[in-house]
């Protein structure tokens, strides 16, 4: 299998031992996934109890709705390694194996998920009630209970496929890079470094981090919001592959993808009749998300939001084998600048700040990772944070994952309370 990624123990973080030692008995917690985030034990506890809450514990759904729903989420960005160790989850689980053959072999009420699946996966500021109202009022009568159960699934397994292509751990990237002269016939790689770029060293990084803790300005509600503006536009006008052909599916998972052309497109160019941009001081996780997705799926919130604060406030105070580093300012440019992709809006936040710690070839990195994660390559991860640990880069990819994972989230559960009221 190739991997970007190597299981190294050094910094204080811990390897593939750990988790034989920790999990001898349980397989689905060994896959390679599991060892790559075992880097960050703190954060794996929260991972491994929230994937198994909802793939095995009690629920609103079946459980071989709920492994072929993570199939159907890795197939929208051809993660071949989810879908192959989720197909034998299924079957494991006592799944009808010619529902692997395709979607017209599925009940007609999982099949009526998969539009959800892929707006979700791709534009979901697209998402509205009208979605909800044809699974919950329609013949096929999911349950507002079974709908959040399917969205938690989803959500969790479109974000994962971006962490296990932005580490590496697939085994359809090997074959990618060796046709990467194919892809190159787009404009701009995601990993390609403009000449004149200014590359960022760590040292400098601090220094703006320092620099940025020091201050007291604040900026006016009209500031605040030209700045998003200009960083939504600039993310916009960054290549992430958007004007390569849209390729078909591997014929090995092509069974599960209607629609493959549906990708993701800047929502800063969504165009005057698209919705507005999605502002959390009105719908938030904490003040909202929350709590609805605790109602109709018990406890499911709980797990959550302990994995994004994991995620979120993860940190060993070191940076580059630097020590004590506050990195608090660059682990929140990285997350907001990741939800400003999906059109979200933190008003409290200065966006100016991205570009002051972000530089392009880790925005590129990012926009790519969470829009197009089957496009990356070696040559990405590796023109990235070049003076970085391996951990560190892949603490950057778990923040790619969970910030991605509560954007859809929040669409999701807006349209979901706008539908209940």
């Amino acid at each position: 299998m190739f991997s970007m990624v190597e299981c190294y123990t050094d910094m204080g973080q811990i390897g593939q031992d750990y988790i034989l030692q920790r999990y001898p008995m349980d397989k689905i917690d060994l896959d390679h996934v599991s060892q790559v985030i075992g880097y960050h034990p703190s954060y794996l506890e929260h991972f491994l109890k929230t994937q198994k809450f909802i793939l095995y514990a009690d629920g609103p759904l079946p459980y071989n709705y709920r492994n072929y729903l993570a199939i159907m989420a890795a197939s929208r960005h051809q993660c071949g390694y989810l879908i192959e160790l989720y197909e034998q989850e299924f079957l494991e689980q006592g799944g009808d194996r010619k529902w692997l053959e395709g979607l017209e072999y599925i009940p007609a009420k999982l099949r009526a998920i998969y539009t959800v699946n892929k707006i979700l996966a791709h534009r979901p500021w697209l998402l509205t009630t009208d979605h909800i109202e044809a699974l919950t009022k329609g013949r096929f009568c999911w349950t507002l209970a079974e709908v959040v159960h399917a969205i938690v699934i989803l959500a969790h397994f479109h974000s994962l496929s971006s962490f296990v292509f932005s580490c590496g751990l697939t085994q359809e990237l090997s074959h990618s890079m060796s046709s990467q002269s194919r892809r190159q016939s787009g404009i701009g790689t995601p990993g390609s470094r403009s000449p004149t770029e200014e590359v960022k060293s760590v040292d400098d990084l601090m220094a703006r981090m320092r620099d940025l803790s020091s201050r007291n300005t604040k900026c006016s509600e009209a500031e605040l919001s030209t700045r998003f503006k200009t960083v939504e536009m600039q993310a916009a006008e960054l290549a992430a592959g958007t004007l390569q052909p849209v390729a078909d599916p591997p014929p090995k998972m092509c069974q599960y993808v209607e629609d493959a052309a549906f990708k993701y497109v800047d929502f800063a160019k969504r165009g005057a009749d698209m919705p507005t941009t999605f502002r959390v001081q009105d719908y938030s996780w904490d003040d909202h998300g929350y709590s609805l997705v605790n109602r109709l799926y018990n406890d499911v919130g709980y797990l959550l939001d302990a994995k994004f604060r994991a995620a979120y406030n993860l940190t060993y105070f070191t940076l580059a084998g630097r020590s004590n580093v506050d990195t608090s300012k660059f682990r929140r440019a990285i997350w907001n600048y990741i939800q400003c992709i999906y059109g979200i809006r933190h008003d409290d936040y200065d966006y100016g700040e991205v570009n002051q710690l972000l530089e392009k070839s880790l925005k590129m990195f990012i926009k790519t990772a969470c829009c197009f994660p089957e496009r990356i390559t070696k040559k990405d991860y590796d023109s990235i944070l070049r003076e970085l640990q391996h951990s560190e880069k892949v603490h950057v990819n778990l923040m790619i994952l969970e910030a991605r994972n509560q954007a859809e989230l929040l669409y999701a559960l807006r349209e979901i309370m706008r539908y209940m009221t």
